[in-house]
Protein backbone atom coordinates (compact mmCIF):
# COMPACT_ATOMS: atom_id res chain seq x y z
CA UNK A 1 0.00 0.00 0.00
CA UNK A 2 2.93 2.35 0.74
CA UNK A 3 3.89 2.75 -3.03
CA UNK A 4 0.59 3.75 -4.04
CA UNK A 5 0.08 6.50 -1.48
CA UNK A 6 1.52 9.29 -3.69
CA UNK A 7 0.19 7.95 -6.70
CA UNK A 8 -3.26 8.48 -5.23
CA UNK A 9 -2.20 12.13 -4.33
CA UNK A 10 -0.64 12.75 -7.61
CA UNK A 11 -4.01 11.41 -9.22
CA UNK A 12 -6.37 12.78 -6.93
CA UNK A 13 -5.19 16.43 -7.08
CA UNK A 14 -4.86 16.44 -10.37
CA UNK A 15 -8.52 15.00 -11.14
CA UNK A 16 -9.76 18.00 -8.66
CA UNK A 17 -7.71 20.63 -10.27
CA UNK A 18 -8.77 19.43 -13.90
CA UNK A 19 -12.85 19.37 -12.47
CA UNK A 20 -12.58 22.70 -10.78
CA UNK A 21 -10.97 24.41 -13.89
CA UNK A 22 -13.70 25.35 -16.45
CA UNK A 23 -16.44 25.88 -13.86
CA UNK A 24 -13.62 28.33 -11.50
CA UNK A 25 -12.89 29.65 -15.21
CA UNK A 26 -16.71 30.68 -15.56
CA UNK A 27 -16.50 31.94 -11.62
CA UNK A 28 -13.82 34.39 -11.91
CA UNK A 29 -14.86 35.38 -15.19
CA UNK A 30 -18.42 36.70 -14.11
CA UNK A 31 -16.83 38.24 -11.00
CA UNK A 32 -14.33 39.96 -13.52
CA UNK A 33 -11.36 38.88 -11.77
CA UNK A 34 -9.18 39.65 -14.59
CA UNK A 35 -5.83 40.04 -14.97
CA UNK A 36 -4.50 43.69 -15.66
CA UNK A 37 -1.12 43.51 -17.48
CA UNK A 38 1.48 46.20 -16.57
CA UNK A 39 2.58 48.69 -19.29
CA UNK A 40 6.20 47.71 -18.81
CA UNK A 41 5.30 44.45 -19.82
CA UNK A 42 6.35 43.08 -23.43
CA UNK A 43 3.22 44.72 -26.09
CA UNK A 44 2.13 41.16 -27.04
CA UNK A 45 1.33 40.53 -23.48
CA UNK A 46 -1.47 43.01 -23.98
CA UNK A 47 -3.91 40.36 -25.49
CA UNK A 48 -3.73 38.29 -22.29
CA UNK A 49 -5.59 41.60 -20.69
CA UNK A 50 -8.66 40.09 -18.75
CA UNK A 51 -7.30 36.46 -18.52
CA UNK A 52 -9.14 35.16 -15.44
CA UNK A 53 -6.30 35.38 -12.38
CA UNK A 54 -6.27 33.76 -9.02
CA UNK A 55 -6.49 30.27 -10.69
CA UNK A 56 -3.91 29.37 -8.14
CA UNK A 57 -7.03 28.54 -5.67
CA UNK A 58 -6.99 24.97 -7.29
CA UNK A 59 -3.59 24.09 -6.88
CA UNK A 60 -4.04 24.79 -3.14
CA UNK A 61 -7.34 22.81 -3.06
CA UNK A 62 -6.38 20.28 -5.21
CA UNK A 63 -2.95 19.61 -2.67
CA UNK A 64 -5.43 19.64 0.00
CA UNK A 65 -7.44 16.94 -1.21
CA UNK A 66 -4.92 15.31 -2.55
CA UNK A 67 -2.65 14.79 0.62
CA UNK A 68 -6.21 14.44 2.68
CA UNK A 69 -7.39 11.54 0.37
CA UNK A 70 -3.93 10.16 0.13
CA UNK A 71 -3.40 10.04 3.98
CA UNK A 72 -7.14 8.50 4.95
CA UNK A 73 -6.70 5.52 2.43
CA UNK A 74 -3.51 4.93 4.04
CA UNK A 75 -4.70 5.01 7.56
CA UNK A 76 -7.68 2.72 6.29
CA UNK A 77 -5.07 0.09 4.95
CA UNK A 78 -2.65 0.17 7.89
CA UNK A 79 0.13 1.57 5.56
CA UNK A 80 3.60 2.96 7.07
CA UNK A 81 2.52 6.39 7.01
CA UNK A 82 1.26 5.52 10.14
CA UNK A 83 4.09 5.11 11.83
CA UNK A 84 5.95 7.74 9.81
CA UNK A 85 3.39 10.47 11.56
CA UNK A 86 3.26 8.69 14.78
CA UNK A 87 7.00 11.24 15.20
CA UNK A 88 6.97 14.54 16.08
CA UNK A 89 9.32 15.79 13.88
CA UNK A 90 8.25 13.55 10.95
CA UNK A 91 4.43 14.72 11.62
CA UNK A 92 5.21 18.58 11.69
CA UNK A 93 7.27 18.62 8.45
CA UNK A 94 4.34 17.67 6.34
CA UNK A 95 1.76 19.89 8.02
CA UNK A 96 3.48 22.75 8.79
CA UNK A 97 5.06 23.03 5.25
CA UNK A 98 1.12 22.27 4.03
CA UNK A 99 1.08 25.46 6.83
CA UNK A 100 3.87 27.16 4.67
CA UNK A 101 1.91 27.08 1.39
CA UNK A 102 -1.32 27.74 2.95
CA UNK A 103 0.49 30.70 4.63
CA UNK A 104 2.32 32.51 1.78
CA UNK A 105 -1.22 31.17 -0.48
CA UNK A 106 -2.87 33.57 1.64
CA UNK A 107 -0.65 36.05 1.34
CA UNK A 108 -0.84 35.98 -1.99
CA UNK A 109 -4.37 36.07 -2.54
CA UNK A 110 -4.94 39.03 -0.27
CA UNK A 111 -2.21 40.92 -3.23
CA UNK A 112 -4.20 39.26 -5.82
CA UNK A 113 -7.85 40.63 -4.12
CA UNK A 114 -6.04 43.92 -3.53
CA UNK A 115 -5.04 44.24 -7.63
CA UNK A 116 -8.52 42.48 -9.10
CA UNK A 117 -11.10 43.43 -6.65
CA UNK A 118 -9.94 46.70 -5.49
CA UNK A 119 -8.00 48.11 -8.37
CA UNK A 120 -5.08 48.93 -6.78
CA UNK A 121 -2.87 47.60 -10.06
CA UNK A 122 0.78 47.00 -7.59
CA UNK A 123 -1.48 45.23 -4.81
CA UNK A 124 -0.09 44.89 -1.63
CA UNK A 125 2.71 47.45 -0.53
CA UNK A 126 6.28 46.27 -0.56
CA UNK A 127 6.34 46.07 3.25
CA UNK A 128 2.81 44.78 3.85
CA UNK A 129 3.94 41.65 1.64
CA UNK A 130 7.30 41.64 3.73
CA UNK A 131 5.53 41.50 7.12
CA UNK A 132 2.97 39.15 6.50
CA UNK A 133 5.93 36.67 4.63
CA UNK A 134 8.13 37.33 7.82
CA UNK A 135 5.50 36.49 10.05
CA UNK A 136 4.97 32.86 8.36
CA UNK A 137 8.14 31.97 7.62
CA UNK A 138 8.97 33.19 11.18
CA UNK A 139 6.12 30.35 12.57
CA UNK A 140 7.17 27.61 9.65
CA UNK A 141 10.72 27.86 11.24
CA UNK A 142 10.04 28.32 14.73
CA UNK A 143 7.71 24.89 14.33
CA UNK A 144 10.31 22.86 13.07
CA UNK A 145 12.45 24.28 15.68
CA UNK A 146 10.32 23.25 18.66
CA UNK A 147 9.33 19.84 16.83
CA UNK A 148 13.17 19.08 17.14
CA UNK A 149 14.63 19.70 14.00
CA UNK A 150 18.82 19.63 14.57
CA UNK A 151 20.34 18.08 11.74
CA UNK A 152 20.62 19.18 8.06
CA UNK A 153 22.45 17.46 5.23
CA UNK A 154 25.22 19.18 3.24
CA UNK A 155 26.71 17.67 0.01
CA UNK A 156 30.59 16.28 0.90
CA UNK A 157 30.00 17.66 4.50
CA UNK A 158 27.22 15.18 5.63
CA UNK A 159 25.21 15.97 8.45
CA UNK A 160 25.47 19.28 10.09
CA UNK A 161 24.15 19.52 13.59
CA UNK A 162 21.88 22.74 13.93
CA UNK A 163 20.92 22.78 17.21
CA UNK A 164 24.01 24.30 19.38
CA UNK A 165 27.46 26.38 18.62
CA UNK A 166 28.23 26.95 15.08
CA UNK A 167 25.22 25.33 13.54
CA UNK A 168 22.75 27.67 14.96
CA UNK A 169 23.53 30.27 12.19
CA UNK A 170 21.43 27.94 10.18
CA UNK A 171 18.25 29.51 11.49
CA UNK A 172 18.70 33.11 10.28
CA UNK A 173 20.40 32.16 6.80
CA UNK A 174 17.01 29.58 6.62
CA UNK A 175 14.54 32.27 6.98
CA UNK A 176 16.05 34.47 3.97
CA UNK A 177 16.48 31.42 2.09
CA UNK A 178 12.65 30.26 2.50
CA UNK A 179 11.76 34.30 1.89
CA UNK A 180 13.85 34.33 -0.81
CA UNK A 181 12.48 30.85 -2.75
CA UNK A 182 9.34 31.67 -1.96
CA UNK A 183 9.07 35.27 -3.50
CA UNK A 184 11.98 34.11 -6.58
CA UNK A 185 9.19 31.18 -7.66
CA UNK A 186 6.75 34.31 -7.78
CA UNK A 187 9.17 36.24 -10.36
CA UNK A 188 9.12 32.90 -12.19
CA UNK A 189 5.37 33.00 -13.06
CA UNK A 190 5.23 35.54 -15.48
CA UNK A 191 4.95 33.49 -19.38
CA UNK A 192 1.98 30.78 -19.93
CA UNK A 193 2.28 27.29 -18.07
CA UNK A 194 6.49 28.16 -16.66
CA UNK A 195 5.81 28.18 -13.17
CA UNK A 196 3.21 25.51 -13.08
CA UNK A 197 5.93 23.35 -15.16
CA UNK A 198 8.91 24.00 -13.47
CA UNK A 199 7.69 23.42 -10.47
CA UNK A 200 5.84 20.36 -11.56
CA UNK A 201 9.47 18.87 -12.70
CA UNK A 202 10.98 20.15 -9.39
CA UNK A 203 8.08 18.43 -7.53
CA UNK A 204 8.65 14.83 -8.97
CA UNK A 205 12.47 15.51 -8.15
CA UNK A 206 11.89 15.90 -4.62
CA UNK A 207 9.48 13.04 -4.65
CA UNK A 208 12.04 10.92 -5.77
CA UNK A 209 13.89 12.11 -3.52
CA UNK A 210 12.07 11.92 -0.57
CA UNK A 211 10.91 7.96 -1.97
CA UNK A 212 14.76 6.95 -1.88
CA UNK A 213 14.92 8.31 1.41
CA UNK A 214 11.69 6.56 2.89
CA UNK A 215 9.88 9.21 3.65
CA UNK A 216 6.11 8.84 2.75
CA UNK A 217 4.75 11.85 4.15
CA UNK A 218 6.69 13.99 2.15
CA UNK A 219 6.57 11.72 -0.90
CA UNK A 220 2.95 11.72 -0.68
CA UNK A 221 2.87 16.21 -0.08
CA UNK A 222 5.38 16.38 -2.97
CA UNK A 223 3.00 13.91 -5.11
CA UNK A 224 -0.18 15.88 -4.14
CA UNK A 225 1.19 19.20 -5.80
CA UNK A 226 2.87 17.78 -8.99
CA UNK A 227 -0.45 16.21 -9.75
CA UNK A 228 -2.15 19.87 -9.11
CA UNK A 229 -0.09 21.87 -10.86
CA UNK A 230 0.20 19.40 -14.23
CA UNK A 231 -4.29 19.20 -13.73
CA UNK A 232 -3.54 23.51 -13.43
CA UNK A 233 -1.44 23.45 -16.51
CA UNK A 234 -4.13 21.97 -18.20
CA UNK A 235 -5.81 25.22 -18.83
CA UNK A 236 -2.33 27.41 -17.57
CA UNK A 237 -0.98 26.36 -21.09
CA UNK A 238 -0.26 28.47 -23.84
CA UNK A 239 -2.40 30.30 -24.49
CA UNK A 240 -3.92 29.94 -20.73
CA UNK A 241 -7.19 30.38 -20.04
CA UNK A 242 -6.25 30.91 -16.67
CA UNK A 243 -3.39 32.81 -14.43
CA UNK A 244 -2.36 31.57 -10.96
CA UNK A 245 -1.78 34.76 -9.81
CA UNK A 246 0.23 35.37 -6.52
CA UNK A 247 -2.23 33.19 -4.72
CA UNK A 248 -0.90 30.22 -6.88
CA UNK A 249 3.10 30.68 -7.28
CA UNK A 250 3.45 31.84 -3.21
CA UNK A 251 1.87 29.04 -2.29
CA UNK A 252 4.27 27.05 -4.61
CA UNK A 253 6.87 28.85 -3.47
CA UNK A 254 6.04 27.63 0.23
CA UNK A 255 5.41 24.19 -0.97
CA UNK A 256 9.31 23.82 -2.87
CA UNK A 257 10.80 25.32 0.46
CA UNK A 258 8.79 22.37 2.53
CA UNK A 259 9.83 19.45 -0.04
CA UNK A 260 13.49 20.89 0.55
CA UNK A 261 13.27 21.45 4.15
CA UNK A 262 11.47 17.98 4.89
CA UNK A 263 14.12 16.03 3.14
CA UNK A 264 16.35 17.66 5.67
CA UNK A 265 18.34 19.04 2.51
CA UNK A 266 17.41 22.59 1.43
CA UNK A 267 20.27 23.12 -0.03
CA UNK A 268 19.42 20.59 -2.60
CA UNK A 269 17.38 23.25 -3.86
CA UNK A 270 19.32 25.77 -4.80
CA UNK A 271 20.82 23.41 -7.56
CA UNK A 272 16.56 21.87 -8.31
CA UNK A 273 15.07 25.18 -8.12
CA UNK A 274 17.79 26.35 -10.72
CA UNK A 275 15.42 28.10 -12.66
CA UNK A 276 14.01 30.40 -9.59
CA UNK A 277 17.62 31.42 -8.66
CA UNK A 278 18.42 32.41 -12.06
CA UNK A 279 14.72 34.40 -12.51
CA UNK A 280 15.04 36.23 -8.92
CA UNK A 281 19.52 37.11 -9.37
CA UNK A 282 18.29 38.53 -13.24
CA UNK A 283 15.54 40.89 -11.56
CA UNK A 284 18.23 42.16 -8.84
CA UNK A 285 21.03 42.32 -11.56
CA UNK A 286 19.23 43.91 -13.36
CA UNK A 287 18.09 46.47 -11.09
CA UNK A 288 21.72 46.84 -9.57
CA UNK A 289 23.36 47.44 -13.11
CA UNK A 290 20.99 49.73 -13.97
CA UNK A 291 21.88 52.02 -11.17
CA UNK A 292 25.32 51.58 -11.98
CA UNK A 293 25.49 52.22 -15.39
CA UNK A 294 22.14 53.98 -16.84
CA UNK A 295 21.31 51.08 -19.05
CA UNK A 296 20.28 47.26 -18.71
CA UNK A 297 21.61 44.30 -18.67
CA UNK A 298 19.31 42.44 -19.70
CA UNK A 299 16.23 43.67 -22.45
CA UNK A 300 13.76 43.11 -19.61
CA UNK A 301 13.88 41.10 -16.53
CA UNK A 302 13.05 38.60 -14.52
CA UNK A 303 14.97 36.65 -17.41
CA UNK A 304 12.05 34.94 -19.73
CA UNK A 305 11.13 38.46 -20.64
CA UNK A 306 14.57 38.73 -21.80
CA UNK A 307 13.96 35.73 -24.23
CA UNK A 308 10.77 36.30 -25.07
CA UNK A 309 12.28 39.67 -26.46
CA UNK A 310 15.10 37.60 -28.31
CA UNK A 311 12.28 36.39 -30.50
CA UNK A 312 11.49 32.85 -28.02
CA UNK A 313 7.99 31.34 -28.08
CA UNK A 314 6.59 31.23 -24.76
CA UNK A 315 6.30 27.30 -25.63
CA UNK A 316 9.81 27.51 -25.87
CA UNK A 317 11.20 29.24 -23.34
CA UNK A 318 8.80 27.31 -20.60
CA UNK A 319 10.33 23.64 -22.58
CA UNK A 320 13.96 24.91 -22.11
CA UNK A 321 13.38 25.86 -18.63
CA UNK A 322 11.81 22.66 -17.66
CA UNK A 323 14.60 20.88 -19.33
CA UNK A 324 17.33 22.80 -17.38
CA UNK A 325 15.09 21.66 -14.14
CA UNK A 326 15.00 18.23 -15.40
CA UNK A 327 18.47 18.37 -15.20
CA UNK A 328 19.26 19.53 -11.86
CA UNK A 329 16.62 17.66 -10.15
CA UNK A 330 18.86 14.61 -11.76
CA UNK A 331 21.77 15.10 -10.42
CA UNK A 332 20.29 15.86 -6.81
CA UNK A 333 18.48 12.52 -7.15
CA UNK A 334 21.52 10.64 -8.16
CA UNK A 335 23.30 12.85 -4.94
CA UNK A 336 20.60 11.38 -3.15
CA UNK A 337 21.14 7.84 -4.25
CA UNK A 338 24.47 7.43 -4.31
Amino acid sequence: MSGLVPMIATLTAFIIALLLGNPTITLLKRLKYGQTIREEGPNWHKSKQGTPTMGGILIAVGTAIGVAVAFCLSGLAGGNLKTELSTELSFVKIFAGLGLCFGMGFVGFADDYIKVVKKRNLGLTAMQKTVFQSLVVLGYLITLAMAGLSKTVVPFFGEIDISKGLGLVFWPIAFFFVYGFTNAVNLTDGIDGLASTVTFVVSAGFLAMATLLGLEGISTLCAAVAGACLGFLVFNWHPAKMFMGDTGSMFLGGAVVAFAFGIDRPIYLLLAGIIYLIEACSVILQVVYFKKTGKRLFKMSPIHHHFEKSGWSEVKIVIVFAAVTLVACGICVAGVAL
